[in-house]
């Protein structure tokens, strides 16, 4: 399998930064070769962000083609038939690109404010992903996680997405097993990515399923100020939005030049993980964009 390097875009930017370009940052992702881009999700975390799906169709509407990725959605946050119409036009518009990962989330809050039950995500995530192969298909499908299990047909027809599930729990691991899901991971070290994934292929194994692909987040600063002001900046932005101390979020993050982050993406590699969303932020993105296209040069 080929590697894919791809970027986040900034819909979810850092404290006291503010939102990106979104169409004029993908048609530089293009330029340059990169590989995909990828949204968060959220419906309420500290600060401004972009919608996800809207996001990605602004995206879809400047650039031919590169990749257009979820990483994650809360899928289970939104009315399931909603839910499928949005991707299914999604995938309409943009040509076949999306890539859905899938996620369940940590902040309560946010399902509060949705009306959804924070102790159901997982079955409702399980529910909806079973249902969305037949809904995307334009087939007669029951919504299992409405009250009846009403049945809705969609159309225009589309192929279905790749999926990747996203978590580090044993749960989000079965789900990528139960579901012929890649693995999108976050926030671990190679090593501990190889542990977990060891965990996947032992699941794999004894479900009589081949070993998933395996993606990962990587946090970086690239540029000429990185190895101080860019690299505290991306650790203070992970801080907050995850809740972790500093001294566990600062191992994860890359800082300095391509060719320090080329050596972080082989250890990654060597782990298991062939896919790759990077995670950059700062005043200059289209300048380390340029710095992560001379990684992909690196990789070869």
């Amino acid at each position: 399998m080929p590697i894919s390097l791809g970027v986040s875009l900034p819909t979810v930017p850092s404290p006291g930064a503010m939102i990106g370009d979104i169409p004029a940052l993908a048609r530089h992702v293009e330029q340059l070769g990169l590989d995909a881009m990828w949204t968060a999700d959220y419906l309420s975390p500290r600060g401004a962000l972009l919608e996800s799906t809207v996001a990605l169709a602004a995206a879809a509407a400047v650039t031919t083609r590169v990749r257009l990725g979820f990483g994650v959605m809360l899928l289970a946050l939104r009315q399931q038939a909603w839910a499928a119409r949005q991707l299914g036009s999604l995938q309409y518009l943009s040509g076949n690109r999306i890539m859905l990962g899938v996620g369940t989330g940590v902040h309560r809050h946010e399902w509060s404010a949705a009306g959804s039950p924070f102790a159901d995500r997982g079955r409702r995530t399980d529910l909806m992903l079973s249902a969305l192969p037949d809904l995307l298909a334009g087939r007669p499908t029951a919504l299992l996680t409405e009250p009846g299990a009403p049945t809705v047909t969609l159309e225009p027809a589309v192929p279905m997405p790749e999926i990747w599930v996203g978590g580090m729990s044993d749960r989000a691991l079965r789900r990528v097993v139960e579901h012929g899901a890649g693995w999108l991971a976050s926030l671990l070290t190679p090593a501990e990515l190889a542990t977990r994934a060891g965990a996947l292929e032992t699941m794999a194994a004894d479900a009589g399923a081949p070993m998933p692909e395996l993606a990962t987040t990587v946090f970086a600063a690239l540029g000429a100020d990185a190895e101080r002001r860019g690299r505290e900046r991306v650790v203070r932005f992970l801080c907050g939005l995850t809740g972790l101390a500093e001294s566990r979020v600062s191992p994860l993050v890359i800082s300095g030049s391509p060719e320090k982050l080329a050596e972080r993406l082989d250890d990654y590699l060597r782990a298991g993980a062939r896919t790759f969303v990077v995670n950059l932020s700062g005043p200059d993105l289209p300048g380390q964009y340029d710095l992560l296209a001379r990684t992909r040069e690196l990789l070869g």
